[in-house]
């Protein structure tokens, strides 16, 4: 998965397979931005500060997040540097263009090392997992053969009721990523925000799957050709991240979230300045992101903050 999903955004426009929540609306950015800022201000508003992205896509997210900012919060936008940690060559070209003052990282270790704020939106998804089967008293583990999923004995403990047959999804490396940025916070001061879709406990359930063109495919296609994901196992990753030491709030449904920091008092506001046709998508788009049935509760936010932080906007 690891694999195929590097060919996939080294070579493909992953936008023209699907569509995230910053191109869907710009207020999602603007929103991120000001919590952003918000936040800067409870750490003491730390300077320098490195506000930084993981998977930034096009870089929409950070365009519309430092607009927001420059004009609302000129002091957060003076004292930060942006970092885009980001490991594709032809998404960093298309990031160059929105957000051409950004500092480029393959990973966050090499951020640079002062208080940080961290944003990862639909970042995780997309990291590979593993995949248990229970058989029996056992479980195997799931490879990929020559014509398709194969099993091998396993001594992996799932840590839940499963019944024969389940399936069982871990992603190691979203529970690494998760201790790596709870030590960051302890030692560097700073926050994190990750939105992303699944359940908030864990649960038995095989939730893999491609999607190429805007349609679901064969996730064991021709590596590259599509983009993978899988749920987001979110009492796992705050689990990893209270374990490091961070604070851990949520997750909480990213309609309530959205709701919370202003997603329709901003659209209703913008929306008034616009054609009809214009205003009419821009209202289409905030409840494409926050209705229940659409995006609001499948996805949630989670922050992992420095120990001794106020709850941040959005998760009151």
């Amino acid at each position: 998965m690891s694999r195929a999903n590097a060919a996939y955004y080294a070579t493909r426009d992953p936008f023209a397979d699907f569509t995230t929540a910053p191109e869907i609306s710009q207020v999602f950015g603007e929103l991120l931005g000001l919590w952003a800022a918000v936040t800067w201000r409870s750490l003491g508003a730390p300077v320098p500060v490195s506000f930084a992205e993981m998977g930034p896509g096009r870089g929409t997210l950070m365009q519309d997040a430092l607009r927001a900012i420059g004009r609302a919060a000129p002091d957060f936008h003076l004292a930060l540097t942006v970092h885009l940690i980001e490991t594709s060559p032809r998404l960093r070209v298309a990031q160059r263009e929105r957000v051409s003052e950004a500092f480029w990282h393959d990973c966050i270790e090499t951020v640079p090392d002062c208080p940080m704020i961290l944003l990862g939106n639909e970042f995780l998804d997309a990291l590979p997992i593993r995949q248990f089967v229970r058989r029996g008293s056992v479980c195997t583990e799931r490879y990929v053969g020559p014509t398709g999923f194969i099993e091998e004995p396993s001594e992996y403990d799932p840590e839940m009721e499963v019944q024969e047959g389940d399936v069982v999804e871990r992603r190691e490396s979203a529970e690494e990523l998760a201790a790596a940025v709870a030590k960051r916070l302890i030692a560097r001061e700073g926050a994190a925000l990750f939105l992303d879709y699944g359940p908030e406990v864990s649960a038995a359930g095989a939730s893999l799957q491609a999607i190429a063109g805007g349609q679901p495919v064969d996730p064991l296609g021709p590596a590259g050709t599509a983009d993978l994901t899988a749920h987001v196992d979110f009492a796992r990753f705050g689990a990893s991240a209270k374990a490091g030491g961070a604070q851990v709030v949520g997750p909480v449904a990213q309609g309530l979230f959205l709701a919370r920091l202003g997603l329709f008092q901003r659209t209703n506001r913008l929306a008034r300045h616009l054609p009809p046709r214009r205003a009419a998508s821009m209202m289409e788009g905030a409840r494409r992101l926050a209705e229940p049935d659409r995006m609001g509760r499948l996805f949630k936010a989670i922050a992992l903050m420095t120990p001794g932080m106020d709850t941040p906007p959005g998760f009151e």
